[in-house]
């Protein structure tokens, strides 16, 4: 009970969230863990992101709808990366990439192809690797696009 509370009263602390969830996750049993290219994080990162990619595109899979309804392309996923890149850690993006191993968006398409490979995620016979090839470049979207709200600071009461 007091883990959960931990990661409940941490919710805004989104990285804490990650390594507390990276130790207790299911998704990469052991067995695996030493054939893994990338840290856990990363691996957790992109099912998340695969959430929201899927959110954003309207295609969240109900219980009743076929998994084909709730597939999503390289391109869609990246953007979810982009997404929860930009909520979970701001500017500070690549360098969290970075720090997993991540250097590009072919890069996440290899994590991905990993879960698949782990039968964690499925793929349709069109999907490939190169689909995330050159899709974005991490500064451009992370960092020179990245935008700070100021207006509450600047409000007048």
């Amino acid at each position: 009970m007091r883990r959960q509370r931990a990661v409940l009263f941490y919710s805004s602390y989104i990285p804490q969230i990650l390594t507390v969830a990276s130790e207790t996750m299911s998704l990469i049993d052991r067995a695996t863990r030493p054939k893994m290219k990338f840290p856990p994080q990363a691996y957790l990162f992109v099912t998340e992101a695969l959430k929201v990619a899927q959110d954003q595109a309207g295609k969240l899979r109900n219980l009743d709808e076929s998994e084909e309804s709730a597939h999503i392309s390289g391109a869609e996923l990246l953007e979810g990366v982009r997404i929860l890149g930009s909520r979970m850690f701001g500017m500070m993006a690549p360098t969290v990439f970075r720090l997993w191993g991540i250097e590009s968006t072919h890069d996440f398409g290899r994590v991905v192809f990993d879960l698949v490979e782990r039968g964690e995620l499925r793929k349709t016979d069109e999907d490939q690797l190169t689909d995330f090839d050159g899709i974005y470049e991490f500064n451009e979207v992370f960092l020179n696009s990245y935008l700070v709200d100021t207006t509450k600071a600047f409000r007048q009461p």
